[in-house]
């Protein structure tokens, strides 16, 4: 449950505008080997560069398994405050209305997990196994399997989710014309990478129709990539080049994929990381799952080789460990433009 006194309220009280349907590019993952991959190489390319930002379908994720996550998810929002709030300690943590350590508060309560290089959640550490996991949901999303707790479906929704963004770093490569072809996946697969699955939960807020509050306020990720999926409920919004505000319309079958900050920084700034946020009105409930692809902590972080040019063209940015990005973007605001100290 999410509780704000009055004074919190009007910090992320929005006015109530209704910015323009996002032009969103889809990218099929599926594409075969030849003119369609090519063709999904090229798209996937342009979107990052335009807008940061794009969908994909032909993902191979079922949707059985992401309707039983997201069930799950909501039942565990909807356990008494207490509960939930019991819930935290490494490598996963509850948390409502503060988001980080800069200050910044949103109509927002939110489970974080660090995951294993395959995608997992190490049981042992994991406070959740006696929790329900909804098998009314389960029976109704069809499955045939017995009823999991929720630690286990996260487990499963995180490795599938974790090959899908290692399969569009590879084909993000092959646009590129970057050889190897796991040379940006990699860094999401090694065995130390720095990944975490965010299942953010937004309540219909105590507004008036019309109304808006902030969810999460305006941020870049500063992973490499972050896919997300919402239970097919508005309120993500992307700005352009221009600053301008778009509504991203809900997409029942497909993930969206954000450009993060280390992967503008990979890109000298080629893809731009996108700036997003969630607004709330009193409508409906919101519960969306993102997973954020980050490197090793010791991983070397500064534009690719291949990405400067035969001529060895001026890198942006300085050479930096994702552990001292990573330490220094927590530091500030969500707003703050994290990527400014370390360009050259």
């Amino acid at each position: 449950m999410v509780v704000l006194a009055k004074a919190e309220l009007e910090q992320i009280a929005l006015p109530a505008a209704q910015p323009p349907l996002a032009d969103v590019r889809a990218v099929d993952l599926s594409a075969a080997p030849g003119p369609d991959r090519a063709a999904a190489a090229r798209t996937l390319v342009a979107a990052c560069e335009e807008q940061g930002f794009f969908r994909v379908t032909g993902h191979g994720v079922p949707q059985e398994l992401v309707r039983a996550v997201e069930a799950a998810a909501a039942a565990f929002f909807a356990l008494p405050q207490a509960e939930k709030e019991g819930a935290t300690g490494e490598p996963i943590g509850y948390g409502c209305k503060q988001i980080g350590d800069g200050g910044d508060l949103g109509w927002i309560e939110y489970l974080l997990l660090c995951l294993t290089s395959a995608g997992t959640v190490p049981a042992a550490s994991f406070p959740f196994s006696t929790l329900p996991c909804a098998a009314a949901a389960a029976a109704a999303a069809s499955l045939s399997e017995p009823c999991s707790p929720l630690r286990e479906l996260l487990e499963e929704y995180a490795a599938a989710v974790r090959r899908v963004a290692c399969g569009l770093l590879e084909l993000m490569a092959e646009g590129l014309g970057i050889e190897p072809a796991d040379a940006i996946s990699r860094l999401v697969a090694d065995t130390e990478s720095d990944n975490m699955l965010r299942v953010n939960h937004y309540p219909p807020a105590p507004v008036q129709p019309g109304s808006l509050l902030t969810g999460f306020g305006e941020h870049t990720d500063p992973q490499i990539i972050s896919v997300l999926r919402s239970n097919g409920t508005t309120g993500l919004e992307i700005a352009g080049h221009d600053g301008a505000w778009a509504s991203v319309p809900p997409d029942a079958e497909s993930f969206f994929i954000n450009v993060g900050d280390a992967l503008q920084v990979l890109t000298n700034g080629r893809f731009r990381s996108v700036k997003h946020r969630v607004v709330v009105s009193s409508e409906r409930s919101r519960v969306s799952m993102i997973f954020l692809g980050g490197p090793p902590p010791g991983a070397r972080l500064a534009p690719l080789p291949q990405l400067l040019g035969d001529g060895g063209g001026r890198s942006r940015y300085r050479e930096f460990t994702w552990k001292e990005y990573k330490s220094s973007s927590h530091r500030g605001r969500l707003v703050d433009d994290r990527l400014r100290p370390f360009e050259n």
